[in-house]
């Protein structure tokens, strides 16, 4: 069973603050009371459809707000090879100001590489340690006495 248009647009007014006895006007002009729409917007809260349509609607919000790997290392693959530019403030005479795009400053191509060599592990110092037998030997002393 789909759900209905009242009800989507229910959750999606919900989702914007979730306030729902806001969402449950604005999906119900004709409530007027505050104390109906609350109730009201609790049952249809804990109603299956409309929680797993929230539930989705959250996880494409998350997904579409959040960078993944790929994204940052793109980034920072940009920001390294001053491909990326910044905005900084300017004068322009008489205390006036303006902005104007400058290119990625040193420092930070510098920093964008440090990480970007830190995640492919280029900076770990390789160490090659090669032991012999090693013997533990508990509960005996050797009296020298």
């Amino acid at each position: 069973m789909a759900m209905t248009a009242k009800r989507k647009v229910f959750a999606d007014e919900w989702l914007k603050d979730m306030n729902g006895t806001r969402a449950y006007k604005a999906a119900y002009p004709s409530v007027k009371s505050d104390q109906t729409a609350a109730t009201n917007a609790g049952r249809l809260l804990r109603n299956a459809e409309v929680k797993t349509y929230i539930d989705e609607q959250l996880e494409i919000m998350h997904n579409e707000r959040q960078a993944d790997a790929s994204e940052v290392l793109e980034f920072l693959t940009s920001i390294m090879r001053g491909e990326h530019r910044e905005q900084t403030l300017i004068g322009l005479g008489e205390g006036a100001q303006g902005i104007t795009d400058i290119d990625v400053g040193a420092k930070d191509r510098i920093k964008a590489a440090e990480l970007l060599g830190k995640r492919h592990a280029l900076f770990t110092d390789k160490v090659d340690l090669q032991t012999g037998d090693i013997v533990i030997k508990v509960g005996e002393w050797d009296d020298e006495d």
